[in-house]
């Protein structure tokens, strides 16, 4: 990326954050150039706290020494941003619009229901947070079969904002499946094809590739927190 310090990208994140992983992919699609610096929870930065003292969270996307919060507003500042063939919301005001409430639906459904399925409190937990999971993929199905016009994204012929976004999920589908010993349970092939295929058209793309995190290390990352939740959750020794 051409430029001094006042077009200087840096990208503040955790490795494993689905919400940071979504701000990558489409830095990476984008062919954005910049700087990743990798933020320790149990001890934040103080640039982390300076350009996010709201919420003091990860992503935080700096672009000139102006800091850019929440991984949906940091996207659609991106592709405001940094031009290019490659634009990831639709033109048309309407498919815009469409895009930015299927982006907010797996926000506020989906990821919401992934994460009960996987670290509820209890068996009932994790059940009805799966069957919200199965019932979200179903809504996301359609939207896929309405908004790609029989092409292999959501956004057509190319990714798009929606695609963006929920492509920041796979690496912990891909590690959660590998941890249950199953496989296609949520991108299920039987249950949502088109979903399906997508997961596997977008997971092939070279620029998705390049940012994508190790599954295996993504394991490891998972029992660790499966252990901690289990430790905290243990009762107290008399």
């Amino acid at each position: 990326m051409a430029g001094g310090e006042s077009n200087q990208v840096k990208l503040l994140g955790m490795w494993a954050s689905p919400f940071v992983q979504r701000v990558r992919l489409a830095l990476s699609i984008k062919d954005v150039s910049y700087e990743y610096l990798e933020q320790d929870f149990s001890n934040k930065s103080e640039l982390l706290l300076q350009s996010n003292p709201v919420h003091k969270k990860v992503p935080v996307l700096i672009h000139g020494g102006k800091p850019v919060c929440e991984s949906l507003v940091i996207i659609q500042y991106i592709d405001e941003a940094f031009g290019g063939a490659c634009s990831l919301l639709p033109v048309d005001p309407y498919e815009r619009a469409v895009a930015r409430f299927w982006a907010a639906f797996i926000d506020d459904k989906l990821m919401k229901a992934t994460y009960q399925a996987s670290w509820g409190k209890t068996e009932e937990e994790k059940f009805e947070g799966m069957k919200q999971t199965f019932e979200a993929m179903e809504a996301l199905e359609g939207a896929l079969r309405e908004c790609s016009k029989g092409k292999s994204f959501f956004g057509g012929d190319k990714p798009g904002y929606v695609d963006v976004v929920l492509g920041g999920i796979l690496a912990w589908v891909h590690a959660m499946e590998a941890m249950l010993g199953v496989k296609g349970k949520t991108f299920d092939p039987t249950r949502t094809p088109l979903l399906a295929a997508w997961a596997d058209n977008f997971g092939a793309l070279d620029a998705v590739e390049a940012v994508m995190p190790d599954v295996g290390r993504m394991v490891e990352f998972a029992m660790k927190m499966q252990s901690a939740a289990a430790a905290e959750a243990a009762p107290a020794a008399n």
